[in-house]
């Protein structure tokens, strides 16, 4: 359990509850509560220079905070309904850059259906924001858990932006990473279209605000089951910067600066119709790997698979994001690869796909 968990649960331990929430602990990316016979989600999330988002570009800024504010919503089959968030401004900030910013956080709003409906502001050294949502949900919920063994893994898009944006705050005065990025921007996908059909196929869904791996982590405990996946669809840009740096890209799986998709399971039964309406609807999605049974957390690369069931690295345990990236690397180079016979390819007979 990270320290971070362990917190949480402390802090749970002695606040009281409400019997009108439906949902247990970590079990779904909003709180779901009874609301007079009706099911409402909320959600609370907090960004700040920590996070390592890019600051360069207001508006993007904006935009990616509202939507990793909504995500969680929608992956726990809702529509987001009401907006409202604390905004404390760096006090270097003026008064273009807070309307570019807001600006941003609008165009979101509006293409997601919801509206704002006020909140709080301050001013200090650094910035800080927070955003809430309150979200209307039809039928059952998506769950973290409800995976089954046999159930295929999908993503809504590619890997490792989040981890990317992250990098280039974190190597900004390197050169090459300079010239090899330039005036790169970096927006995170709302995906409310493809919630509403993830909806319709699968119970189980979380978005990867705090990367890929995390968030098949927090399926597999919630489900109680494992997971292998392969050939995964990193960002070329990922792959690029990976190499620039000379780290491995399976960094971009394992970090945990997310990019904000949608990560979900669907039955063997449930596939074919899933394929044929995304084709329809012309969506697009991944297919990364498939749950196995408990105790097993597997990534293939090439002809080598990774164990990564000793992986138990966080972020936040580390007293700067250095420290933090230094230890993924040297857990690659610890000898967790084992070149073997594939799993994955033995069990599906394909790697990722896409519709």
């Amino acid at each position: 359990m990270s320290k971070e968990h362990e917190m949480i649960e402390v802090i749970h331990k002695h606040l009281p509850r409400s019997a009108g929430q439906l949902n247990k602990l970590f079990e779904a990316d909003s709180e779901i509560v009874d609301f007079h016979g009706k099911s409402l989600l909320y959600n609370l999330d907090e960004f700040s220079e920590e996070d390592l988002l890019r600051d360069e570009d207001p508006y993007v800024l904006g935009w990616n905070m509202a939507v990793g504010s909504i995500s969680d919503i929608l992956a726990s089959g809702g529509k987001p309904k009401y907006y409202a968030h604390s905004l404390v401004m760096q006090d270097s900030w003026t008064k273009d850059y807070v309307e570019k910013l807001s600006l941003g956080i609008a165009e979101v709003l509006k293409e997601a259906g919801a509206a704002f409906i006020g909140g709080d502001f301050g001013t200090s050294k650094s910035w800080r924001y927070t955003g809430s949502v309150i979200g209307d949900l039809e039928g059952p919920p998506m769950l973290r858990s409800g995976a089954k063994i046999g159930d295929g893994i999908f993503i809504t898009g590619p890997i490792g932006s989040g981890n990317v944006q992250a990098a280039l705050v974190l190597y900004a005065e390197n050169p090459l990473v300079k010239y090899l990025t330039g005036s790169w921007k970096n927006y995170f996908q709302l995906r409310s279209k493809e919630a509403e059909v993830i909806k319709q196929h699968s119970c189980c869904c979380i978005d990867t605000s705090d990367g890929v791996f995390n968030a098949l982590s927090a399926i597999s405990e919630m489900s109680r089951i494992g997971f292998v996946v392969g050939s995964l669809p990193y960002v070329k840009s990922g792959l690029l910067l990976a190499k620039a740096l000379n780290v491995p890209k399976e960094m971009l799986f394992l970090g945990e600066c997310g990019e904000y998709e949608l990560l979900f399971t669907l039955s063997k039964e449930a596939e074919e119709e899933f394929i044929n309406e995304v084709r329809e609807k012309k969506l697009k999605f991944y297919k990364i790997g498939e749950v196995i049974e408990q105790g097993s957390k597997v990534l293939r690369n090439g002809g080598r698979e990774i164990n990564l069931v000793t992986y138990d690295l966080c972020a936040r345990d580390f007293p700067e994001p250095k420290a933090y990236l230094r230890a993924v690397v040297n857990f690659f180079k610890g000898g967790q690869c084992e070149t073997k016979s594939c799993y994955y390819r033995a069990r599906t007979g394909h790697s990722h796909r896409d519709w």
